[in-house]
């Protein structure tokens, strides 16, 4: 099950000709996966505060397809293709106007941030990533 939300690019967001400025969307694009694990039932904030989890970008391997503007509004798509011990795997797509601007293949891990080091997703979490899972892609499972 995909999760779909829309984003401005703002005029702060791009370059004096009025492009994206590519690590805006670096910005927004975590912005949309706080808001991804907030819809799940999992606000960063409690996840940070109460539960001491971490989920820090591992792995972020983005294309570019064609220039955003600013004033488009972004639309982005996220899919969970791969659940591991500690790492989460997910796709994003984004659009505007109907055409592709990017994609992203994105790995975050599940961390303490009392040790700094990777944990297993606990449970009732992994439970609600894995009912969003799409497929695995074999040729980069999750670990």
């Amino acid at each position: 099950m995909a999760f779909k939300t829309i984003r401005p690019l703002r005029f702060g967001d791009c370059d004096p000709s009025g492009i994206a400025y590519f690590p805006s969307y670096l910005n927004i694009l975590v912005g949309v996966l706080e808001d991804y694990f907030a819809s799940l039932g999992f606000p960063w904030r409690k996840l940070i505060d109460d539960r001491r989890l971490g989920v820090p970008t591992v792995r972020l391997d983005l294309t570019f397809v064609k220039p955003g503007l600013h004033g488009d509004d972004l639309e982005f798509l996220l899919t969970v293709h791969g659940i591991g011990r500690s790492s989460l795997d997910l796709q994003h797509q984004v659009s505007a106007n109907g055409h592709v601007l990017w994609t992203a293949r994105h790995r975050v891990v599940a961390t303490s941030l009392d040790t700094h080091t990777s944990i297993e997703w606990p449970e009732d979490l992994r439970a609600a990533l894995t009912s969003h899972l799409e497929k695995t892609d074999a040729h980069h499972p999750a670990t």
